[in-house]
């Protein structure tokens, strides 16, 4: 028996997501673990919580929890950027996660506007 979340691309794709941003955080310098790792750890792992709390609720309820796993989605791209910018992350691994978070805004996008129908 499965919950209902785990079914969607969009939840599995942020899981797949969380996953990366954790192995990419390891190489991260021990001084930033209170600081980029940890924000962009849980920003990355916010994504899919807000799906899969959001599916339990009402449609206007989920509509929320998707608008708050999108502004996660924005808070890693502007973490990343900062990675970079520290040379924490090479510009491959960027251009990659960055890829992948545009595509998961867009299906969170999708998303909303199938629970607005």
């Amino acid at each position: 028996m499965g919950f209902n979340f785990e079914d969607l691309d969009v939840y599995n794709k942020a899981i797949d997501l969380a996953n990366s941003i954790y192995l990419l955080t390891k190489t991260f310098p021990k001084d930033e673990l209170f600081g980029l790792t940890s924000q962009l750890r849980r920003a990355a792992v916010s994504i899919a919580l807000n799906i899969s709390e959001g599916s339990a609720r009402s449609k206007k309820d989920f509509s929320r929890f998707i608008d708050m796993a999108r502004g996660s989605v924005f808070e890693c791209v502007t973490v990343l950027q900062i990675s970079l910018k520290q040379c924490y992350v090479d510009q491959k691994a960027f251009i990659n996660l960055k890829n992948d978070l545009t595509d998961l805004s867009k299906m969170l996008s999708g998303l909303k506007r199938s629970l607005n129908r």
